[in-house]
């Protein structure tokens, strides 16, 4: 059985996530509030992110910067930036 949320990224009802994918008060909000559908655009976009601006996991300044981004991204529509990448035109 699917769980449905309101989802705050794609301003609709959609599926949720099974489970809580990001630790804290910030991985909380995702699990309530984005979908399924919403977080897979986030990881297409923070693997992009990771790509072009050569994040390392390990360093506590790139994860600051990668959640910054991500919280833009799923709550407050911000498109995130990449350096050299074009999407692809519908």
């Amino acid at each position: 059985m699917s769980r449905m949320i309101y989802c705050q990224y794609l301003k609709k009802d959609a599926e949720g996530l099974d489970f809580q994918l990001y630790p804290g008060d910030l991985g909380k909000r995702i699990f309530d509030n984005i979908s399924k559908e919403a977080w897979a655009e986030w990881q297409k976009k923070q693997t992009m992110l990771i790509n072009e601006k050569k994040l390392n996991m390990m360093d506590p300044q790139d994860r600051a910067f990668l959640e910054k981004e991500m919280e833009a991204f799923l709550f407050e529509g911000k498109e995130v930036q990449i350096d050299g990448y074009v999407p692809p035109e519908s």
